[in-house]
Order: structure tokens, then C-alpha cells, then sequence
């Protein structure tokens, strides 16, 4: 999958909108770069934090919204910066927006909407990561997600309860929760 045909399905997309309802906000960015085996994106591995809900997740950069912020797409281009170390002003172009999806924790809904920006790397960048929020950060490549190997599903107990959810396994690292909905809703894009 190239990121020229990506910005096409992007420019006819009518993302859905969750309306301002007094939740708070957030942004995360589908980095996208293009590499001999089409479009790669950026995932990482959150830091281990008592109190983070996503805590070793697999995910995508980004964040809460701040106050000083002018929008989303600042919200998005700071915490990637923060948390990964690519300038998305600087090297980066937005190529579009995806569904608002509401966030979980705990397998329970909190008052927080996620917003996730598709952006395309314009030159070679280099990781440098928060390591406080970011234990680790690579490439995967988009269209790999496609493929029937990377179906895969987690296992775990919440409050007593044993829960099985649909997820993406690449290398050895489980992708699912809020980054899975927000990939698959991605792809059905494209």
C-alpha cells in the first residue's frame, strides 16, 4: 500500500465527529513512512507508569490535549515529538483525520475521545524516545495488518473475568484495545 493511494481514500473520507460533550480530549498520530514494501507506521511500546490505564501498551503517539493548545492537530504534533522524537511540523505532512473513537479503561468507557491524524514522513527521521512514557518504538508495515498471520487474539482478567479480544500480533507484539479499533478502522478506510 503506497502513500499516494492512501492520501486519496484520506481526501474522501467523512470522518465521524464526536460532538464537544464535556469529555476531555486527545490525539494520536498514524506516522506513515514509505519503505520498499509500501507504507510502515510508527508503533511503540508505552513505558510500565503506575496510574496509566495503557501502561506496556502497544500503541500509536500522542495524547491529552493542553490548555496552550490550538487544536488537536498541535495537540497530536506535540506529544509525538514529546514521546518519539519526530517533528511532525518540521517533516510531516497531514494527510487527514480518522473517526473520533471513545476511550476505555479498565473495560469501561472514561470521559475521553481520541482523534487520530494520518501523517506522511517527508524525510528520514530518527527515533528519539521519552523513555518515562516510551519503552520502545519501530516500523510495522501497514499492509502487513492485512495479512492473515497477524490476526491474533489477547487473554486476560479483569476484575475476576476472563476476556478475549480480537488483536494484531506483529513480531511478538500484541496490538489491541483503543490502537486495534483505531488501525481496523483505518483500514477499512483504505
Amino acid at each position: 500500500m503506497k502513500i499516494d493511494l492512501i492520501r486519496e481514500r484520506l481526501l474522501a473520507h467523512r470522518p465521524e465527529t464526536i460532538a464537544e460533550n464535556g469529555y476531555d480530549r486527545a490525539a494520536v498520530a498514524v506516522v506513515l513512512r514509505e519503505s520498499s514494501a509500501g507504507a510502515e507506521f510508527v508503533a511503540i511500546r508505552r513505558s510500565e507508569r503506575e496510574g496509566d490505564p495503557w501502561s506496556g501498551h502497544m500503541a500509536l503517539p500522542g495524547g491529552r490535549e493542553h490548555p496552550s493548545d490550538d487544536d488537536l492537530v498541535m495537540t497530536v504534533a506535540r506529544e509525538t515529538h514529546e514521546e518519539v522524537g519526530i517533528d511532525l511540523r518540521a517533516h510531516a505532512q497531514l494527510l487527514g483525520r480518522l473517526d473520533d473513537v471513545p476511550a476505555f479503561a479498565g473495560g469501561r468507557p472514561i470521559r475521553l475521545v481520541i482523534t487520530p491524524f494520518v501523517f506522511a514522513i517527508n524525510t528520514p527521521v530518527e527515533f528519539a524516545l521519552n523513555r518515562r512514557e516510551v519503552e520502545r518504538a519501530f516500523w510495522v508495515p501497514l499492509g502487513f495488518l492485512t495479512r492473515p498471520e497477524a490476526r491474533g487474539r489477547i487473554r486476560f482478567n479483569l476484575a475476576g473475568n476472563e476476556l478475549e479480544h480480537d488483536a494484531y500480533v506483529y513480531q511478538g507484539h500484541t496490538i489491541w484495545g483503543l490502537t486495534y479499533r483505531i488501525l481496523s478502522r483505518f483500514l477499512d478506510v483504505l
